[in-house]
């Protein structure tokens, strides 16, 4: 999400990170003297970054996929790219053969592909005949300095698809506790920020998106609560633990102003006592 990097962004340079912007690339590097390493840059102002130590390179990865022969096979790959193309089964264009994980390119995340291999294996050898996995609401972290947790849609993509009119975005913007004892100014102090992005009137809650510390943690339980259908009324339905950053996330928004509607299958609402399971 926008804000997100925004946030990062400042963080970065807060920390004393110099970001090169609009740079286009690398075009060479020179080693001087005494060991050390001039970038030269491929657009901007034509200034070089002189006296770099260390250049570590970020070009990302691709599958491997090219020496496989695929199409011998009847393996077919996504036009244009290398990653092998499957339907919602993970079965490829030739019916006896499956791919899975980053190969496929559509979450390239270890625990993603781990459940698209266990739900592969229940419908090929476990009788399970409509198994598969779910590509959405997969929450997501990023181990940045500070962290990231992210789930489902940004507040750009919910406004593409639901509309402006039908969208309602909470944030809150705050220093952890943790740094209370600390001498420093408040301006000084770490910030963590915190969005949800409520679609429709029920307010479900589509997108979901923390930084600071912390955010890897509490973004699980989160990730369980939008699975299941949460809406803004079901966050507000939680007591807060205090003095925690995560009870920013229930308690959000102007008390009792979300509508009160329910995505849980017994209503958490108004007092309702818990859910009974089932003997």
């Amino acid at each position: 999400d926008d804000d997100i990097s925004y946030h990062l962004d400042f963080e970065m340079q807060r920390q004393g990170i110099t970001v090169h912007r609009n740079t286009g690339g690398v075009a060479k590097i020179e080693l001087d003297g005494n060991g050390n390493k001039t970038v030269y840059l491929k657009e901007g102002d034509g200034t070089p970054i002189a006296g770099a130590q260390v250049v570590l390179m970020a070009p990302g990865r691709l599958p491997n996929t090219e020496t496989l022969n695929l199409p011998k096979a009847g393996v077919n790959l996504i036009p244009g790219k290398t990653y092998i193309q499957v339907d919602a089964f993970q079965t490829t264009s030739a019916s006896n053969i499956y791919a899975l994980g980053d190969v496929c390119g559509a979450v390239e995340l270890t625990p993603m592909a781990i459940a698209a291999g266990r739900r592969l294996a229940d419908r090929i050898f476990g009788g399970v005949a409509d198994s598969k996995t779910s590509y959405e609401l997969v929450p997501t972290v990023v181990f940045s300095h500070p962290t990231i947790g992210t789930i489902g849609m940004t507040e750009k993509e919910a406004i593409a698809k639901y509309g402006e009119e039908n969208i309602k975005v909470y944030k809150s913007k705050f220093p952890n506790l943790y740094y209370g004892p600390f001498s420093m100014e408040s301006d000084e102090k770490p910030k963590t920020f915190m969005k949800l992005v409520c679609a429709g009137k029920t307010e479900l809650v589509v997108g979901l998106h923390i930084i600071g510390m912390g955010a890897d943690e509490m973004l699980q339980g989160f990730g369980v609560a939008m699975k299941m259908g949460a809406t803004k009324a079901d966050f507000d339905s939680s007591v807060a633990i205090h003095p925690t950053g995560s009870e920013e996330l229930v308690t959000m928004g102007t008390w009792g102003t979300s509508p009160q509607f329910t995505g849980a299958k017994v209503s958490p609402l108004m007092g309702a006592p818990p859910p009974e399971p089932t003997l």
